[in-house]
């Protein structure tokens, strides 16, 4: 199954000349969003993690089923003022504007090593500061891994350059 096949493309959104890569139509497929799953669990094998992160809010989507079915620890990396408990918080640059996100400081630890997924990966701000949360609580990143990877915009390449492993289900351009 070629899962690009269920990824609608959206012109201009959220602002012209942004080419919007709809993750809907994947998920809303049972047979698409399940062989999705089966293909992050088959990345994501190779690497040794404790625990599994994502961040707000389509990377949920994939890693709750994921951390249901591998059982690990779900961590819900989430956008400013989300988590009630005390939190570390992270500001970060998008294609579009800036944004902060934040972790409970009672989540990750030294001992864990940090599987973390995402719906999608551009220039990798976003990945960039999920990745800073991880090593601000002490922890390590382990992978991450995105279903789509705008491969022009520079993101994977970036991460890849900082010494992170990456993996993505999905190459389209970012434009």
């Amino acid at each position: 199954m070629n899962l690009k096949d269920f990824i609608r493309s959206i012109p201009d959104y959220p602002k012209k000349g942004i080419l919007f890569r709809d993750i809907t139509t994947l998920i809303k497929n049972e047979n698409a969003f399940i062989e999705c799953i089966n293909q992050i669990i088959e990345r994501s094998k190779k690497y040794n993690f404790t625990k599994i992160a994502a961040i707000e809010s389509r990377g949920f989507v994939f890693a709750s089923a994921v951390s249901y079915l591998l059982k690990k620890p779900f961590i819900m990396l989430r956008k400013k003022n989300k988590l009630p408990a005390d939190v570390h918080s992270v500001d970060f640059e998008l294609e579009y504007g800036t944004a902060t996100i934040e972790v409970h400081k009672d989540s990750i630890n030294e001992k864990d090593n940090i599987l973390i997924i995402d719906d999608l990966i551009a220039t990798g701000g976003t990945a960039e500061a999920a990745a800073k949360l991880v090593e601000i609580s002490k922890g390590k990143v382990a992978a991450f891994v995105f279903v789509i990877n705008l491969f022009d915009l520079g993101g994977s390449d970036n991460l890849i350059k900082k010494n992170y492993k990456v993996e993505n289900l999905i190459d389209f351009p970012g434009h």
